[in-house]
């Protein structure tokens, strides 16, 4: 058996995958079991109609929060569901955050409480994710045969 790997290495892992949190520009803060931070600055190309942040790339950063909070055990874990309460609005140059918090884990399944804020630590969503693990792990433990 390998080492167990750290929460902000599964992490750090997960992010050299994605895609869309690479092309965004999504920060990793801090990653620790059951819980996430993660960074994002409101660009030009994500600004809708109303001048502001679209909710899809807000609810993006949160989901991604989430993903690594409940992948930190190393199980690959994925969403089942999440709904967002987008309280205000982010606005072109902000510096969105999003904190991920495990609020419990039964089994196969977890629920997890996520606050978005912008650079003055305002909170202007609120994002729930529940969360279904899946066979393997995020990193193999496992030696080679």
């Amino acid at each position: 058996m390998n080492a167990a790997p750290t929460p902000q290495q599964i992490a750090d892992a997960m992010h050299a995958r994605d895609h869309a949190a690479r092309a965004l520009d999504i920060q990793i803060v801090e990653v620790n079991l059951g819980r996430a931070t993660v960074s994002m600055l409101v660009r030009q190309d994500m600004v809708n109609g109303h001048d502001i942040c679209h909710g899809g790339y807000m609810a993006l950063l949160c989901d991604t929060a989430f993903a690594y909070a409940c992948n930190s055990y190393n199980f690959n874990t994925v969403a089942s569901g999440f709904s967002i309460e987008i309280l205000a609005p982010a606005k072109l140059r902000d510096t969105l955050v999003a904190v991920a918090v495990e609020q419990v884990q039964r089994g196969r399944h977890g629920v997890y409480d996520i606050r978005l804020t912008h650079q003055n630590g305002d909170i202007i969503a609120l994002f729930r994710g529940k969360s279904a693990r899946i066979a393997g792990e995020v990193i193999s433990t496992m030696q080679p045969t």
